[in-house]
């Protein structure tokens, strides 16, 4: 398998260089789509130029990555298209990794079910091979590096590539069993953009359930656990913040990193759900609305745990869609990430209701995007209605597609423990609702 992967980067790394010598390259770095005030590398480079003339980059609104993004670039700013191509690289690599691990846990789990005969006759059809696990790492790292919305990206110098393969790497020392590494990478992915937060819950519980440890809020060592990674988690991240402080010598950054993410006071337009309501909103309402929609990420975290405790890695899956969508500044960098679980769940396209109708419509708004943008913007045919609405479009396509995902998922476990042809008292066929 090492040498499809090696070709793999070998084709993904070309295509990028390539469209970094392009006319494109400029296009696509001031693509709405593609960077957000938070991640665009011109906004980067406005705060490398304040802070060589010795000025807080932060003194003014226009930069608001975190001070080791800033300071990182300090030294690479001469390297910053090899910066993103390897973390793209890295990202695809940890990926990749992952889910091989993540793979032969599952027909480990399936071999010993399979022994003690937990599954209904009915339903052995639903058990996975390992022939058909093979190619799935292949696949997850081949959606990430060959798909468009994760090249385009990387040609705009989009600091969204560098926290995917934070999370990357979050994701493979999850897996992996070490707990350490798993609460370093998540509490940098959380200096890095607060949302990834809500992903505590199922790292925690896949953690507990490696070590087999019960969750029950009555038992000690449930508590113990948790103490302990978030002990490991809060004190990597007040290590963190201390850096960026003495990086600096001052708090400003707090206000114009966090505070910025969270009140939403730019409004560029972008793919997410916040700009164009603000931009309508009376002034008076507008705290009670921002709390609304920002704790619909963090909402979502209680009611899926509850239900996928005993699933914790699809938990992580459905956590990276909920963050790219509901975040406040998303990017289609955020979208390619969760994106490349897709092969992962390969096995539920049979229990899957809207696949086709949800596919073709993302396709279309990715299309429809720079289109309506020209129509408003440079052509003046159009408002800000008529891109608002693809926006809109495009989320409701990934919330179907992740909702689908979910029931596709849920019914499968089902069929696994009841059997797959379910029958009546009077043998008739019986349909399933899942409520």
């Amino acid at each position: 398998m090492a040498a499809p992967l090696t070709l793999l980067l070998i084709v993904a790394v070309t295509i990028r260089a390539a469209l970094f010598r392009s006319s494109l390259a400029e296009l696509i770095a001031e693509r709405v789509e593609v960077v957000s005030p938070i991640t665009a590398w011109k906004r980067v480079v406005e705060g490398l130029a304040l802070l060589d003339l010795g000025v807080s980059p932060y003194s003014g609104d226009v930069f608001h990555e975190t001070p080791l993004i800033i300071y990182m670039f300090h030294f690479l700013v001469d390297y910053a298209e090899i910066t993103f191509m390897l973390a793209d690289v890295i990202t695809a690599v940890a990926l990749y990794m992952a889910v091989k691990e993540y793979n032969k846990q599952v027909f480990r789990k399936q071999k010993f079910a399979l022994e003690a005969d937990r599954y209904p006759m009915d339903s052995l059809e639903l058990i996975r091979s390992p022939k058909e696990m093979y190619y799935i790492p292949l696949k997850v790292a081949m959606f990430y590096l060959l798909n468009p919305f994760t090249i385009l990206s990387c040609v705009a110098k989009s600091t969204c590539g560098l926290n995917n393969a934070v999370l990357a790497l979050f994701f493979l020392s999850t897996i992996k069993g070490n707990v350490l590494l798993s609460a370093i990478f998540l509490c940098l992915a959380t200096y890095q953009s607060i949302y990834p937060i809500t992903l505590c819950a199922p790292a925690m519980l896949y953690f507990m359930q490696r070590q087999y440890i019960p969750v029950n809020f009555r038992r000690v060592s449930f508590w113990w656990f948790i103490v302990q990674y978030l002990f490991m988690y809060l004190g990597s991240l007040f290590v963190l913040i201390c850096l960026s402080f003495f990086l600096l010598g001052s708090w400003d950054y707090l206000p114009s990193v966090y505070g910025f993410i969270l009140s939403v006071p730019d409004l560029t337009p972008n793919i997410g759900l916040f700009w164009y309501f603000f931009a309508e909103m009376f002034e008076h309402f507008r705290l009670f609305f921002l709390c609304v929609f920002q704790i619909n990420v963090f909402f979502y975290t209680i009611p899926l745990s509850i239900k996928l405790k005993e699933h914790p890695v699809f938990l992580m899956f459905m956590q990276l869609a909920v963050i790219s969508i509901f975040k406040s500044y998303p990017t289609v960098g955020d979208v390619a990430l969760y994106l490349a679980f897709l092969p992962v769940w390969s096995h539920l396209h049979r229990f899957l209701r809207n696949i086709f109708l949800v596919s073709c419509v993302l396709l279309a708004c990715s299309v429809l995007f720079p289109v309506l943008w020209h129509l408003w913007i440079y052509a003046g045919s159009a408002n800000s209605n008529f891109y608002y609405a693809i926006t809109l479009l495009f989320n409701v396509a990934q919330i179907l597609l992740v909702s689908d995902y979910f029931y596709a998922f849920l019914r499968r476990e089902h069929h696994l423990t009841n059997g797959l042809y379910l029958k009546r008292k009077d043998g008739s066929e019986a349909t399933l609702i899942l409520k």
